[in-house]
């Protein structure tokens, strides 16, 4: 949530930082901002609304340069999203400018001990005390801002990235993280900061990505130090090479994010399994499984905590890796699990599944389990975010950046990380047979060539979008592996249409749902030919019988779910429990078109943000 971006060197800071916004507008925002140093003064100019509705303001203006400056796109926590609450924030004294993601706590103390100091605020944010703590420890104390600012930070409870500059000091910006990813680009005498790297890929491959309570002075001509905000050691920058590329991160002729995400499946899936699936010499190879093999066979239980997208992963994981591996699984969402009393111990592994890796809830599910003695896995697709770096082992899913809020490429990359894991496992503890391990070996290298093929299904989803968009309420049913992807199916629709949308197991229609169903109730089921494959055909007669639409995603070839259903998506034939990554994307396809033409901003849809990086 929120965008951070700063420029100091030789540049004209603000083309970079508005294109920098432009690129983290993916987060998550409602209102936008900026602060330049053009060598005399600080200009500011910041409005509610988009990073559009920003450069529309600023080319009114007589002048808008200088080489130093700091943008933001904000989520509003603290306050409306207006222009008051916009960052950046000014101290009283006007010398000190800050941007901050996060939330502070303990705010509203803080604030009230300020104004008993005679300091007054023009905004309701958390984020105005927070630089007005850091101008009074300034003033009294006689302290260099970066001083300054760690005190500061010693004092607050929350989280926060922050950056801060000040206009005695034009040469440095001090930047700090807790809970709140924060990278540094490092380039020749000059540095960008932002959330994450894709703002300044463009101009520099080499990047710092702080860990929790550090801080960092970023200064001209000076190599970076760090510090920790605790106890004030000194950290040595470890500069990392970016992987990322321009290309990537651009939409490449498609008309959203999200669509260029869903027709990139087959070249994530096969990046997700190369190098792992080793289908010559029919084995499974992924170092953080195999240096920890041990801690994995002599589990007692397999929990996996994760929110949203990453949730419904997980609950296809926990059908294939019980089904497989014969070892008992719970999938947890991680803003639950973090504040009951878990019962946790040695024996147990839990995974973590995040996109961002940034994830806050998973982030504390994570502490939690390890402080409980478990071994934590991490699956997350940002390579060096918070997650990779703070459980004990992972695996990447190399889905490459993912910029539409919601997810799709990340669900089936993860999907298929899992299955390799689930695949390995099983074979370690001889839970399947060699044939068995090989045949689905097999078959699993040829699902990004058969995602291929249900992408060709995008005409008829788009026809199909048509008649529907209107409809205020979706049912989506599946059994099986495919309950999860019912759940999925019903998220992307509420996610990016607004439209209703519920997920069920066909056969708990029955127990409520089914109230629901009239002429004007559209149901997607998911009616592959598999175990249950009768019993949802039953359920499908049951929704018929009281004239519901039928929308049924089968196997390529059924003609008794065809006859039955009003629209029919085929997929080709696979192995049950790799269905679910063909059978989302029908889903995928249908939500995107549903919202396109309900003229839904599809990529940035309203109060959500792709990175959830406060509670």
């Amino acid at each position: 949530m929120c965008g951070i971006v700063g420029y100091i060197g030789h540049r004209e800071a603000y083309p970079v930082i508005l294109k920098g916004l432009q690129r983290l507008e993916y987060r998550g925002y409602d209102s936008a901002g900026i602060a330049l140093y053009d060598g005399n003064e600080i200009i500011l100019s910041k409005t509610k609304g988009k990073v559009a509705d920003l450069e529309s303001k600023v080319s009114n203006l007589p002048s808008f340069s200088g080489n130093l400056g700091i943008g933001h796109t904000r989520w509003a926590t603290h306050g409306v999203p207006n222009d008051e609450n916009s960052h950046p924030h000014f101290s009283n004294s006007g010398d000190l400018v800050i941007i901050h993601n996060g939330i502070i706590e303990n705010y509203s103390a803080l604030k009230k001990e300020l104004i008993k100091r005679g300091y007054t605020f023009s905004s309701d944010t958390d984020t105005e005390v927070l630089i007005n703590l850091i101008e009074d420890i300034q003033k009294n104390s006689n302290l260099k801002l970066g001083k300054a600012v760690q005190v500061a930070l010693n004092q607050v409870v929350g989280a926060y990235a922050i950056a801060v500059f000040d206009v005695k000091k034009p040469n440095e910006i001090v930047v700090a993280r807790l809970g709140s990813p924060l990278a540094i680009g490092v380039g020749e005498n000059e540095f960008f900061i932002a959330s994450d790297a894709s703002p300044f890929i463009e101009y520099t491959n080499n990047a710092v990505y702080l860990e929790d309570e550090e801080m960092a002075v970023v200064r001209l001509k000076k190599p970076i130090k760090i510090r920790k905000i605790k106890d004030d050691s000194l950290v040595s920058p470890y500069i990392q090479e970016l992987k990322i590329n321009l290309e990537q991160i651009e939409k490449g002729g498609y008309d959203h994010f999200m669509l260029k995400e869903i027709f990139e499946q087959p070249h994530a899936i096969k990046d997700t399994y190369r190098g792992r699936l080793l289908i010559d010499e029919g084995i499974i190879k992924m170092a953080g499984i195999e240096d920890n093999m041990g801690k994995f066979l002599n589990a007692n239980r397999i929990i996996i905590v994760a929110c949203g997208t990453s949730w419904h992963a997980g609950l296809v994981a926990e059908y294939i890796i019980e089904d497989l591996v014969r070892v008992p699984v719970e999938v947890e969402y991680a803003s639950e699990f973090r504040y009951r009393n878990p019962v946790i111990n040695d024996k147990d592994i839990v995974i973590a599944i995040s996109q961002s890796g940034e994830t806050a809830d998973t982030l504390a599910a994570i502490k939690l389990a390890k402080e409980k003695g478990a071994f934590v896995f991490g699956v997350c697709n940002v390579v060096g975010s918070t997650i990779s770096r703070e459980t004990h082992a992972g695996a990447y899913t190399h889905a490459g950046p993912e910029i539409g809020v919601a997810s799709t490429k990340a669900f089936t990359t993860q999907i298929t990380v899992l299955t390799l894991i689930a695949l390995r496992l099983a074979k370690a503890k001889g839970t399947m047979s060699s044939t068995d391990f090989r045949r689905h070996l097999v078959e699993l290298e040829t699902i990004p060539e058969k995602v291929e093929e249900v992408l060709k299904s995008d005409a008829l989803s788009k026809e199909i979008a048509s008649i529907y968009k209107d409809a205020k309420n979706f049912l989506y049913l599946g059994r099986g592996f495919n309950f999860p992807v019912a759940l999925e199916g019903a998220l992307k629709l509420k996610e990016i249409s607004y439209i209703h949308a519920e997920g069920y197991p066909a056969a708990e229609m029955k127990h409520g749902p089914i109230a629901l169903i009239d002429e004007n109730m559209p149901i997607a089921v998911i009616a592959t030919k598999y175990g249950h494959y009768e019993k949802v055909v039953s359920n499908i007669q049951e929704i018929k019988s009281r004239k519901g639409k039928i929308i049924a995603v089968v196997t390529k070839g059924d003609e008794q779910v065809r006859d039955l259903a009003d629209h029919v998506i085929e997929v080709p034939e696979t192995l049950e429990l790799l269905s679910p990554l063909l059978t989302t994307i029908p889903l995928q396809l249908l939500s995107y078109h549903i919202a396109v033409m309900l003229g839904r901003n599809v990529d940035q849809p309203r109060n959500l943000a792709k990175s959830v990086t406060v509670e």
